[in-house]
């Protein structure tokens, strides 16, 4: 039986992943790591929390002595961490936080990754370590082999991680992947990223706060495809490589607000220009050419197919939402953990 270990596993996309890895792989075993930091839930995963080949560990990357047992005890196959913290304007008003998770913690996974003999360790990077485009070069996208430009302490932080996993591969021989994804959208998404934010303010008839002129450019996702592109890299991929996941659907900030509006059958009038992020990226945009080619993956969701189906997750999912924003989600994660000592 092959067992995983998915780090950041009651976050947004780690949670999605064990929710379709647990669907696809019967016979496999897992444990789902996690800090429980403000965007870790585990209401979000509370039905996988009664199944016999799951298991939930209360745990910080950073603590190496409780992570090196959880090591020594497990025997894991595969390791993919999605550990991280990662909104921008944490990272901006503090980064020390994101330098220890985001590289420290990093660092003992694949220590530890290479001591026990993982067969294969997979990190979750980002776009944004690419930097930006401009918005008028349409022509330009970011591919596997473009520069290192990061904006933020978060994208500098996430690009010291993915050299830190080639460095293991290159100097210990390591057998590593990576995926670098653009935005991400769907179920369970915290309510402070985009989409889940306007469509919680269009519900609530709340001004919709745009940054700047709302011009900037993001390639979306739905995560499920993202969860399919992560499993084909991990059993697929080739050893030490690099690979770009992106969804062809480039959209302005402003056009995903109209376009949840309209959804939402709500009065455009609710939008509200505010101050722009420091160091805001205008542009990103990806070459997915080389996990469609090699490796013959392709997204299921249009834009528009998946945005529809994310607004629908979100008006039946409204406790989940309530929970977060009350939090309430906390104080059951409190009970969870004292009833259960995890």
């Amino acid at each position: 039986m092959k067992k995983y270990l998915i780090t950041g596993g009651a976050g947004f996309i780690g949670s999605n992943f064990c929710y379709y890895m647990l669907d696809k792989y019967k016979d496999a075993s897992f444990v789902c790591l996690d800090a429980l930091t403000y965007a870790g839930n585990l209401l979000t995963i509370e039905p996988l929390l009664k199944k016999e080949n799951f298991k939930f560990c209360h745990l910080n990357i950073c603590d190496k002595e409780s992570l090196e047992k959880l090591f020594k005890d497990e025997h894991f196959d595969y390791v993919v961490n999605f550990a991280a913290e990662t909104h921008v304007d944490r990272s901006i008003s503090n980064p020390d936080i994101f330098l220890k998770t985001n590289i420290l913690g990093v660092n003992n996974l694949l220590e530890l990754s290479l001591k026990y003999k993982v067969k294969r360790y997979h990190q979750i990077s980002t776009d944004e370590v690419y930097g930006d485009l401009p918005l008028d070069r349409k022509d330009l996208l970011f591919s596997e082999t473009s520069n290192i430009k990061t904006s933020s302490p978060y994208s500098a932080s996430k690009a010291s991680a993915d050299l830190l996993t080639l460095a293991f591969h290159r100097t210990y021989g390591l057998d590593i992947t990576i995926t670098r994804c653009s935005n991400n959208y769907g179920p369970y998404q915290f309510p402070e990223k985009l989409i889940p934010l306007m469509i919680d303010r269009c519900l609530k008839d709340e001004y919709l706060p745009v940054y700047g002129n709302g011009l900037n450019v993001r390639d979306w996702l739905h995560v499920y495809d993202h969860c399919t592109a992560i499993d084909l890299v991990l059993t697929k991929g080739k050893n030490g490589e690099i690979y770009n996941v992106g969804g062809n659907n480039e959209k302005t900030n402003i056009e995903i607000v109209n376009l949840i509006l309209e959804m939402l059958h709500k009065d455009k009038k609710l939008i509200k220009y505010v101050e722009d992020r420091k160091g805001h990226d205008l542009r990103y945009a990806i070459n997915a050419n080389k996990i469609r080619n090699e490796l013959g993956w392709k997204p299921k969701f249009s834009f528009e197919e998946g945005l529809k189906e994310t607004i629908r997750w979100y008006l039946n999912n409204q406790e989940w939402v309530k929970n977060i924003e009350s939090g309430e989600y906390l104080k059951w994660m409190e009970r969870y953990k004292n009833k259960e000592n995890i």
